[in-house]
């Protein structure tokens, strides 16, 4: 598989295919995926993209698409700009990508793409400290996805009190501008679902221990990101594996690495599995969610 030369915004780019999906990977900038979709004349990107003409988040070009950022957020370290020339390596059935060491922060990103089958991508970020000094943080990979669907995030297997069942399994963490009132959060007993275009306001809420998955169906498409949580590990903000944010427009799936304290020359890695998943209802009600569950479970299984 060898990825074809494209264009972003006047930048370098890469698009690499299968017989199912199609992604576009930047090459002057990132590393970035700012495009995925399904291979199809009509198929549309299913990733946000911000106008070009977007104003910078403390001085950062969020841009859209999927990205890789170190944990725990911090108004200069995490938003060290990501606009310079990458270097890359050509692997198999895909493409590894890093950016020059961030000059204030002593901390390279990289991202390994991998086509692994027709339906399915792995991604490996990693943060490598170049620094003097050691650095604690966590590989913090962010897919941004266009508003207007509707996400879901399953929640633990229910247990039994009275076989025991004594102590608590997970908890949801509220950031400060959280309202969990909203109708943008519709708690069900098995899943936890995001809908988007209620969202009128920004919103954010983590998740300490989960099922690994989560989905976002949009346009009959559904996208499904894994990063299974390692148990016992240590997470940053108050433990979280997995966070959401939305705002209406757009929606965001976060996953995170535990969190390291990385010497000089260490490094953190994440990796993550995508695949797409066509011709689903919205999982917006326990039936529909239990197909998706299942149609999921079976192609976690097919991972090497």
């Amino acid at each position: 598989m060898k990825p074809s030369k494209s264009d972003y915004r006047g930048g370098e780019a890469l698009t690499l295919t299968t017989k199912a999906l199609e992604l576009t990977v930047t090459t002057s900038v990132g590393p970035r995926i700012i495009s995925l979709k399904p291979r199809g004349a009509k198929a549309k990107n299913l990733f946000f993209e911000f106008a070009p003409d977007a104003p910078r988040a403390n001085g950062y070009n969020l841009r859209g698409g999927h990205r890789l950022w170190h944990s725990p957020e911090h108004a200069v370290r995490t938003y060290q700009p990501d606009d310079e020339l990458l270097a890359m390596k050509p692997v198999k059935n895909g493409i590894a990508l890093a950016q020059p060491v961030e000059e204030k922060t002593g901390i390279q990103k990289a991202l390994k793409i991998e086509l692994t089958g027709d339906r399915t991508v792995k991604l490996t970020h990693a943060l490598t400290n170049h620094g003097l000094w050691p650095v604690e943080c966590a590989a913090w990979a962010l897919t941004m996805l266009k508003g207007g669907g509707y996400g879901v995030l399953p929640l633990p297997p229910k247990g039994d009190h009275a076989n025991g069942d004594l102590l608590p399994e997970y908890a949801l963490v509220p950031w400060t501008y959280t309202d969990l009132s909203l109708p943008v959060w519709e708690m069900n007993r098995d899943f936890l679902g995001i809908n988007v275009p209620k969202a009128k306001a920004p919103q954010k809420l983590g998740i300490t221990n989960y099922a690994g998955w989560s989905a976002y169906w949009v346009g009959g498409v559904t996208f499904v990101k894994y990063s299974p949580v390692i148990k016992g590990a240590t997470y940053p903000d108050l433990g979280c594996a997995w966070e959401t944010f939305t705002n209406g427009e757009m929606i965001e799936f976060e996953t995170l690495s535990p969190l390291t304290k990385l010497s000089p020359g260490e490094n953190v890695q994440l990796t993550e599995h995508w695949t797409l998943i066509e011709g689903l209802e919205k999982p917006s009600t326990p039936a529909a969610f239990a197909k998706l569950s299942a149609a999921v479970g079976k192609w976690i299984k097919t991972l090497k």
